[in-house]
């Protein structure tokens, strides 16, 4: 009987860490990695590159039916030379992300503009989110001629659509808040 013990807790053990490794959390994160704009027919147009990276609570909450909503904020900034800079203006672009389990597809939503697509998979859907072209930002003609502008852009999971209740959970639950640096540059003229 004695010689069974330690193969009895090493089987066990063996089974322990088996399940602990499915139950690996997946830290989540959303990235910035380039940022230009161009102006086009005298309208300053974005285009970015964002790595977006669900935690395992946001990607199992999702997979649950809960849409999620992805923000860029993007500002345009007046550089001063003898006061702080000051922002001309802002932009916030939002996307809704849901999964439809009936038709087993991701759908990408924006909430700006209406349109929406679907995709087979996840990692179909953030890397089309990850990839801004021709987001137009700002008309040339409303910034002054004689002054340099840079503009930063981050993306980030905005959870203010949720009841109050839920929202002090996030809060509290690090994998809830997945935001990006901001990422800036000089605005081309």
């Amino acid at each position: 009987m004695r010689r069974f013990v330690p193969l009895i807790f090493l089987t066990v053990f063996a089974l322990g860490t088996g399940v602990a490794q499915d139950d690996i959390q997946r830290e989540g994160y959303f990235e910035v990695r380039s940022a230009t704009t161009e102006t086009v027919d005298g309208v300053h147009a974005l285009d970015a590159r964002l790595q977006l990276v669900l935690s395992s609570e946001a990607l199992a909450a999702l997979e649950s039916g809960v849409t999620l909503t992805i923000e860029l904020q993007l500002q345009v900034i007046r550089t001063r030379r003898f006061l702080p800079d000051d922002v001309e203006a802002e932009l916030a672009v939002r996307y809704e992300l849901e999964y439809s389990p009936v038709s087993q597809r991701y759908i990408v939503r924006n909430l700006n503009s209406g349109d929406q697509d679907s995709f087979a998979t996840l990692y179909s859907a953030l890397n089309s989110l990850g990839r801004v072209q021709g987001l137009p930002v700002i008309d040339d003609a409303l910034l002054a001629t004689d002054t340099e502008y840079h503009a930063r852009l981050r993306a980030m999971l905005n959870t203010e659509r949720y009841p109050p209740a839920l929202r002090v959970l996030f809060f509290w639950r690090g994998q809830w808040q997945l935001q990006s640096e901001w990422f800036e540059w000089l605005l081309e003229r």
